[in-house]
């Protein structure tokens, strides 16, 4: 069942979902040719505490816990990867960075997550192009989102946006999800159309909105290391992501920069 936040929770979430935005605003200004993956985390988690917050993803999971405050994927790899400082940004590149945080830190905070994805200096047309329909299915997701649509009605609309802008994969393995008590939480929200039935949206649902789109197959492997998730067939992939919560007529990203 999809939680429901009361005023006073939405508006801690708002307040640490704008501090998020403007933070991970700051390290995807920071990508640049010749930085380390490494060094972008370093700087996540630094302007994460002097917030007054916690990184929500370092130490998540069980057995082999997230060991960063930043996941940082580079051209092929989709989500989820360890910063190294043996990563080093090159011209050409993209890379996705996503970021989660519980604000404030005491026992009042709550999570909210948000990802972009960058150019690292001048990309390839048909990588711009992939940047560009990742980041409106995002768009159009938001401004379709409003109480009384079922969840998987958001997929079905991002499908369809999708497949109207060119031939990319949809990844089907990994979904958006509710935020907001915990890093995770009901429900799943898929990037694509299912025929199993979900529930409504009401006003007060925080939902994490975020399509994951590759140039090739929508396939996905896993490393060794358990984290890093990438294409199959080693296309590029890109990533945004905002937390957001239905209102009385629509919905609001609580997770937008200044």
């Amino acid at each position: 069942m999809i939680t429901i936040k009361k005023e006073n929770e939405i508006k801690i979430l708002a307040e640490g979902g704008k501090i998020l935005g403007n933070i991970l605003k700051k390290v995807g200004e920071s990508a640049k040719p010749g930085v380390s993956t490494k060094f972008l985390d370093e700087l996540a988690e630094k302007l994460i505490l002097e917030s007054g917050g916690v990184p929500s993803f370092k130490g998540y999971g069980d057995g082999n816990p997230f060991p960063n405050a930043l996941c940082t994927s580079i051209n092929h790899e989709i989500v989820h990867c360890i910063p190294s400082e043996n990563k080093i940004l090159k011209e050409s590149d993209i890379i996705g960075l996503d970021i989660g945080m519980k604000w404030p830190k005491d026992k009042s905070g709550l999570f909210t997550d948000c990802a972009i994805t960058v150019p690292v200096g001048k990309i390839d047309k048909k990588v711009y192009e992939l940047l560009d329909v990742t980041r409106g299915a995002l768009d159009e997701a938001i401004n379709f989102i409003k109480p009384g649509i079922f969840v998987n009605d958001i997929g079905e609309m991002i499908e369809k946006y999708v497949d109207s802008r060119g031939d990319y994969g949809i990844v089907r393995d990994l979904v958006g999800h509710g935020v907001g008590y915990k890093v995770h939480e009901a429900p799943m929200i898929p990037n694509f159309k299912v025929y199993e039935r979900s529930e409504r949206l009401k006003p007060g649902m925080v939902l994490a909105i975020e399509p994951m789109i590759n140039l090739g197959t929508h396939e996905i492997e896993f490393a060794k290391n358990g984290w890093d998730i990438v294409t199959r067939d080693g296309s590029i992939s890109a990533h945004f992501e905002h937390t957001i919560v239905v209102t009385e007529n629509g919905c609001k990203v609580l997770t937008n920069p200044d």
